[in-house]
């Protein structure tokens, strides 16, 4: 099976793709914490509605929602200050009683509010919740500062998460933007500076990314790159904070990540997956997915079973998480 995941912001944490309009539903309900969340589709036949990722640490949820078909999303309620970002599309955000309005930019809604989206094909939005315990001592009000300080601190903050080493610094990064975000005010003054990559660098990252069959060459990657090989292993190590082993290493593991949340058989065949994303040792597969996404293989799609009901009180036997101890 083909990787088919949009490109979506924390694709790290991709949980849900091609998914139906049920599916769809359990799974922004279960994350929101709001059951009374409804979705109606403009179009379309409603099998294959979006694709969603998320990302949860003790201070908060990130959630990024990418709709494949045009949809309504009401009944939001938030029960603490939510971020909401457009990344890709011409959503649109209505609260309370008012008319609706691009999400232009960055918006903030707030518990009062019962916001309404509106997405069209291939829209996507970044939604960052604040758990209770963390969002004092407030979130901004927009009559105190502007919102483009806190837009430009989320912008950074996904700069940087293509390169997260794993799991652990993915954690640490988020918790440092929810603090960030919850500092009030966030100065007038402040820039955060997100560095455009190196276009020879972005040479090697793209030919990493894009090329699935490609295996690990120093030696020619640093000849598609244009440097020799130390600068690229140097270039790389400054700017992402990875060597380019690491990164390809990390993105043969989200090939295997997208087939295991796209898996809807009775069976998963882990193990294949694994092997054809060129992972020959089964059981450091394992111990390598669990250090980069914070679970194992198994519990990637058991998630997803779970939404559809037929995966309750059912475990993954296929490989005992393939060895792991």
């Amino acid at each position: 099976m083909p990787n088919t995941a949009p490109e979506l912001e924390l694709d790290a944490y991709l949980r849900l793709n091609r998914a139906s309009i049920a599916e769809w539903l359990a799974a922004i309900r279960e994350l929101s914490g709001c059951d009374d969340i409804d979705c109606s589709l403009f179009e379309g036949s409603g099998h294959q509605v979006g694709a969603l990722s998320t990302l949860t640490t003790e201070r908060g949820r990130l959630i990024c929602l990418y709709a494949a078909e045009g949809m309504e999303i009401t009944g939001c309620r938030a029960t603490e200050p939510v971020f909401l970002l457009p990344r890709a599309g011409n959503p649109e955000i209505a609260t309370r009683d008012e008319p609706w309005q691009y999400l232009s930019g960055l918006a903030l809604a707030w518990p009062e509010d019962r916001f309404r989206l509106r997405l069209t094909p291939r829209s996507r939005v970044l939604i960052v919740r604040l758990e209770p315990d963390f969002s004092a001592p407030v979130v901004p009000d927009a009559s105190d500062v502007s919102l483009s300080n806190y837009e430009e601190l989320i912008t950074c903050y996904l700069h940087r998460a293509p390169f997260f080493r794993d799991d652990s610094d993915a954690i640490r990064l988020t918790n440092d933007l929810f603090l960030n975000l919850t500092r009030s005010p966030v100065k007038s003054d402040f820039t955060c500076q997100c560095p455009k990559l190196d276009r020879r660098l972005l040479r090697a990252i793209e030919k990493i990314r894009y090329e699935p069959g490609w295996d690990f060459n120093l030696q020619e990657l640093a000849s598609h790159s244009g440097v020799s090989e130390r600068n690229l292993y140097y270039l790389m190590k400054r700017e992402t904070g990875m060597t380019p082993y690491r990164l390809y290493q990390r993105n043969r593991l989200l090939r295997v990540r997208q087939r295991l949340v796209d898996c809807q058989c009775d069976v998963p065949h882990i193990s294949w997956y694994a092997a054809d994303a060129g992972f020959s040792h089964l059981g450091r597969f394992a111990a390598l997915y669990r250090e980069h996404f914070g679970e194992l293989p198994s519990e990637t799609v058991q998630w997803r079973r779970n939404l559809q009901g037929s995966g309750a009180g059912k475990q993954i036997v296929e490989e005992p998480d393939l060895m792991l101890s």
